[in-house]
């Protein structure tokens, strides 16, 4: 205990992993303030479309060699995810058809990019860690440091501000939209957060495992909790310690980081899942 111990004190001394450590809590803790919305209105598929529309976003700025390719995915996310919304209200298209047509295409298009126009020798290699994750979130500058923590902080900044209408918004749209709540622009405002946290997450556990990251720890609080507020905040502190977890965990043993953090997340919903079942028990 007492080596392992050493361990970290000796890898936390590295500026790197302090820096991994800030972004990845922050991206954790914008994924869970979205997760539970997103959970409750059902719209847990839009991020795992929009990640696969980042990935393609991520194969033309990497096909194009732009270095900082953070503003790139960004804009292309952002987009998609207005279009997505827009798409999703017809009557012609339904909401999961757009997600499908627009996360598949993508997906596709940013695979057949990378393998006419790049020039790397290690094609499947750079696939494989843009999908799943890889130790990028150990390589990141100073800029990509602060444009994340700016990023994070504007998306807790928007859900404090908006908390209110939000949370109408979440349970009953039709009763928001009735008492004169604007509902289509924060479901606007709701999309593009998530295209934030979407490019913000892609570091940290690839474009595949996105959707765990904003789902779990969601759905783990409300297998103990029933109000919005007690939910949202029991998501925050799992995700947090959850991701922080699977960081240090990562950086000891040498496992892939995303799949350490979506693993991690997997055993406290088991938890928090059996936690529930015995409370229910226990009120009966």
């Amino acid at each position: 205990m007492a080596e392992l111990f050493e361990r970290i004190t000796e890898y936390l001394s590295y500026p790197f992993v302090i820096y991994a450590l800030i972004v990845g809590a922050l991206v954790a803790l914008c994924s869970s303030l979205l997760g539970v919305t997103l959970v409750l209105k059902r719209f847990s598929f839009i991020g795992d479309g929009l990640s696969h529309v980042a990935f393609g976003a991520m194969a033309v700025a990497s096909v194009l060699n732009i270095k900082n390719e953070m503003p790139v995915v960004l804009a292309f996310t952002i987009i998609s995810a207005i279009l997505l919304l827009r798409t999703g209200q017809r009557a012609r298209t339904k909401g999961d058809a757009s997600v499908a047509m627009i996360s598949v295409g993508a997906l596709a298009l940013g695979y057949l990019i990378l393998n006419i126009f790049s020039s790397s020798g290690n094609l499947s290699g750079d696939v494989c860690t843009t999908l799943f994750g890889s130790t990028s979130i150990l390589t990141l500058t100073d800029t990509e440091v602060w444009l994340s923590c700016i990023l994070a902080l504007l998306v807790v900044g928007i859900f404090v501000f908006f908390y209110n209408k939000i949370f109408s918004v979440t349970f009953d749209e039709t009763f928001a939209r009735a008492t004169g709540t604007k509902a289509g622009i924060y479901n606007l405002i709701i999309a593009t957060v998530v295209a934030v946290v979407i490019v913000l997450a892609m570091n940290l556990v690839g474009s595949l495992l996105i959707s765990a990251l904003i789902v779990f720890p969601a759905l783990s609080a409300a297998r103990v909790f029933k109000s919005f507020k007690a939910v949202t905040v029991c998501s925050v502190i799992l995700s947090v310690s959850c991701a922080l977890a699977g960081m240090l965990t990562s950086i000891l043993t040498g496992w892939p980081v995303g799949s350490t953090i979506v693993a991690v997340d997997i055993v406290f919903y088991g938890i928090f899942t059996i936690a529930g079942f015995m409370g229910r028990l226990s009120a009966k």
